[in-house]
């Protein structure tokens, strides 16, 4: 079989082809239907239109069904949780709709519900038309698509091994923030998501996306982003894809811990991936408008369903647009996103898949930090909220663009085959201007000047990935197994530029209290040398579980990864060339599990690996510091209860490293990023505690609680300026008998406090940030079954904080945000 490679596919046929589906109306589907099931098991099918819940229903039950289209149009389920079994089941879906569900050759069949006793039907009348009957069946669903569920939770994950497993079968902890989620909380971005995923810590200390806001996991930055499991380009510039927008994404998975398993590269901090929507095989359609505090203007347009009338073709088109000013002064920002897939079925059991995205954002008054925390006597400057540090030609503009493809073919319906190619393109031009040189005087505002840089490239990623996954009998018993292998290489090509001081220029900002942020003008800033790069990540990875005894599971799997990363730097004043030619072969990464069902519904597991992450940070003088090792070991207990509608976890773990890069206050590297320094012997521990998932039908939860400590070889604490213990808690609650369901919810995420030391102009100073929470809301009235309402309040109470330590960089203030879907 050949498959197409992605760069071979023109992106104007694919939006022509989805944009016309979108003009005709797009049939309905029809698969292939299997034998029908009338097992007794558990459901979590939404309220919604009558039509996609019967799907729904089907999907997870197993069975096939024929309905007339016609019959369901306009009718509105109340949804279906719990268990139940399949003549019961449909019968609650469909109840006070007319119809009832007769099983049929191959599964049921929608037929009108039996009249009263002496009234004869349309059938006994012989009343009226007989219209055309549309097939639809489906294979139970244990996708881990959380599109349509209406859940806090996901019913399945393979981040952590590769392997399809529900979380409480996976040895690690793993978040997922549903799409439901997303809509509720109004999490339009990567940072927002960020906020509020347990465990996850955003030290923001400059404008989204800036490399002085990093995100921490367990004591690590978290630099490993993922796109539907496929590392993204990065050009040692992994914060630019903070502003990646969610627009286009079906979920994001959060796996905390080693995740050198996954991709061959990894911290015992996290590993983040966005998991693309895909193609539906019934039509729906949405279309979105808000509007909000400092002139927030955003529009979201979605639809998706079958090209075809045996629904054998399939495609989906996502577009949004984004335009917004801030709290901050000066800073307004811009978004496009567009994402056009298609999915094809063909033959029983093959189905290809092909698509693009591209996002752009674009920002002025983009500040990389806030105004100084302290005054030249030493005494702490408290500014506005609103107050930047950005000049008016400060500007940040950054795409990312994909193609992509791939084959997923059964052998039989225990192994399958999935390949997958993929071609990113990105780019970003970052013109650094922000006033945090210096400390003011306290009477005249004087003795403030701007830092000012720039920093541009165009990294270009091509990754492929085959892997197999099935199961296999061994004495006795059934045992999963997945193996495959993954190739990436990523190249950049970046222009030097001089960062901080410019001859000629003078920085300095006469009166900070008057600064308007139009003077000092952009220093001229020509390109003085090149920096390219070339690095290639060869893999091959495998994982086995082995179902031991009733109940136990052993899961052993390694990678094994071959690295080089070759770079050239050229300076075209001193007329210098360095080279650098960093390799690493045969890496085995280790993974060992074991998991045991100690009760119905609870699960305890232990995990080990090793960390292996090569490192993009420099030294004050310029050297990069060495990959990153140690050992990273989990212990845990996960519960699946509520008939599996709400997952429960708990864990302890414990991290060793060496060459762990830890910043240095205030101090950059030659090129002008941040300095970091290398500390071996480092020992991090903590624990982690979650829930998410429905407690009772419409009471949506995701809450969790992480504390974590990281210390020296000699005990002393590092990363201060981290918060050691968080609590997160998001909740929504549809109240069925309010009007047409109204859907009240809230969120809440709390941090212990923070400090820095050696800050200030005698570098004597403690910067601190007490503990505080930050409160937001939520409100969802549905007008009619098409027609909702959305209103979200951030930070209701407004809370006043600083969100990271060493300057006076503000967490945003209240915030309304006003919304309506239509959706068809």
């Amino acid at each position: 079989m050949t498959v197409a490679h992605p760069a071979a596919l023109r992106p104007s046929a694919v939006a022509a082809a989805l944009a016309l589906a979108c003009l005709v109306g797009l049939p309905a589907a029809a698969w292939a239907q299997p034998a029908p099931s009338t097992a007794v098991a558990p459901f979590d099918i939404p309220a919604g239109p009558l039509d996609q819940a019967l799907v729904r229903f089907a999907q997870q039950a197993g069975v096939g069904l024929s309905v007339d289209a016609s019959r369901v149009a306009g009718l509105r389920s109340d949804g279906l949780r719990g268990r139940h079994g399949v003549e019961e089941g449909f019968a609650l879906l469909l109840r006070g709709s007319g119809l009832r569900a007769l099983p049929a050759a191959g599964g049921y069949v929608l037929a009108p519900a039996a009249p009263p006793a002496g009234r004869a039907g349309p059938a006994a009348t012989g009343a009226g038309p007989t219209l055309a009957t549309i097939t639809v069946s489906a294979e139970a669903d244990s996708s881990a698509t959380t599109e349509g569920t209406g859940a806090y939770t996901a019913r399945s994950t393979s981040l952590a091994t590769r392997l399809p497993l529900a979380p409480r079968e996976t040895p690690q902890s793993i978040s997922v923030i549903t799409r439901q989620r997303l809509d509720d909380q109004g999490l339009t971005q990567l940072t927002d998501v960020v906020q509020q995923t347990p465990g996850l810590t955003l030290a923001q200390a400059g404008n989204a996306g800036s490399d002085s806001s990093p995100i921490y996991a367990r004591g690590f930055q978290v630099d490993n982003y993922l796109v539907d499991g496929v590392r993204l380009v990065d050009s040692n510039y992994t914060d630019i894809f903070q502003t990646f927008d969610t627009a286009l994404v079906d979920r994001v998975e959060v796996l905390r811990g080693a995740s050198g398993l996954l991709n061959g590269i990894g911290s015992p901090g996290a590993a983040i991936n966005l998991v693309r929507k895909r193609p539906t095989a019934t039509f729906q359609a949405s279309v979105r408008g808000e509007l909000g505090s400092w002139s927030w203007r955003r529009g979201e347009f979605d639809v998706s369903g079958p090209l075809n009338a045996a629904g054998t073709l399939r495609g989906r088109l996502v577009a949004a647009k984004q335009d917004n000013a801030s709290y901050i002064d000066r800073l307004h920002e811009k978004k496009d996103v567009f994402y056009g897939v298609l999915e094809a079925d063909v033959g029983p059991d093959t189905v290809l898949h092909a698509g693009l995205s591209w996002q752009r954002f674009d920002a002025t008054g983009h500040a990389r930090g806030g105004l100084p925390a302290y005054f030249s006597d030493g005494s702490r400057a408290v500014w506005d909220v609103s107050a930047s540090a950005a000049p008016e030609w400060a500007s940040s503009h950054r795409e990312y663009s994909s193609l992509f493809g791939g084959v997923e073919h059964h052998f039989s319906a225990d192994w399958s085959l999935k390949a997958t190619v993929s071609r990113s393109f990105n780019a970003y031009d970052e013109v650094i201007g922000y006033a945090s040189n210096g400390y003011p005087d306290r009477l005249t505002g004087a003795g403030v000047g701007l830092w000012a840089g720039r920093w541009a490239a165009t990294p270009r990623q091509d990754a492929a990935d085959v892997q197999v996954n099935g199961r296999f009998n061994l004495l006795g018993r059934q045992h999963d197994l997945v193996f495959g292998a993954t190739a990436v290489r990523t190249a950049y090509f970046a222009p030097a530029y001089t960062n901080w001081r410019h001859a000629g220029w003078d920085p300095s900002i006469p009166n900070i209290y008057l600064w308007n942020g139009l003077s000092p003008l952009e220093p001229y800033n020509p390109q003085v040398g090149t920096d390219d790069s070339d690095e290639r990540l060869n893999s091959a990875y495998g994982t086995v579980r082995f179902k031991a005894l009733d109940g136990v599971a052993v899961l052993l799997g390694a990678r094994v990864t071959d690295w080089r990363r070759q770079q050239r730097s050229q300076s075209w004043t001193s007329a210098s060339l360095t080279t650098a030619d960093r390799r690493e072969r045969g890496v085995v990464t280790p993974y060992a599990a074991i998991t045991w069902d100690f009760a119905r519904d609870w699960t305890a597991y232990a995990s080990y690996t090793d960390i292996f992450k090569p490192q993009d940070y420099k030294t004050p003088t310029g050297d990069q510091i060495d990959p990153q090792t140690g050992v990273s070991r989990e212990f845990g207990i996960k519960g699946s209860v509520l008939d599996d509608r709400l997952n429960l976890s708990a864990a302890v773990y414990e991290s060793k490293q060496d060459n762990l890069a830890v910043s240095i206050p205030d101090t950059f590297a030659p090129d002008g990023s941040q300095a970091y320094r290398a500390v071996s012997g480092t020992r991090t521990r903590g624990f982690e505690l979650e829930a998410s998932g429905e407690l009772r039908p419409g009471w949506q939860l995701s809450a969790g609680f992480s504390r974590n400590m990281t210390r020296d070889r000699d005990g002393q604490r590092l990363l201060t300026n981290v918060a050691q213990n968080n609590f997160k808690l998001a909740t929504s609650w549809r109240m069925a008998g309010v009007g047409n369901g109204l859907t009240v919810g809230g969120a809440v995420r709390w941090q212990s406090g923070i400090y820095a030391d050696n800050l200030g102009p005698a570098r004597n100073q403690r910067f601190e940030q007490p503990a505080y929470a930050v409160v937001d809301l939520m409100l969802k009235y549905p007008f009619t079954p098409q027609l909702s309402a959305t209103l979200n309040v951030f930070n209701a109470f407004d809370k006043r904080y600083y969100n990271t330590t060493g300057n006076s960089y503000w967490g945003a203030p209240r915030q309304l945000r006003l919304g309506v879907e239509a959706r068809f």
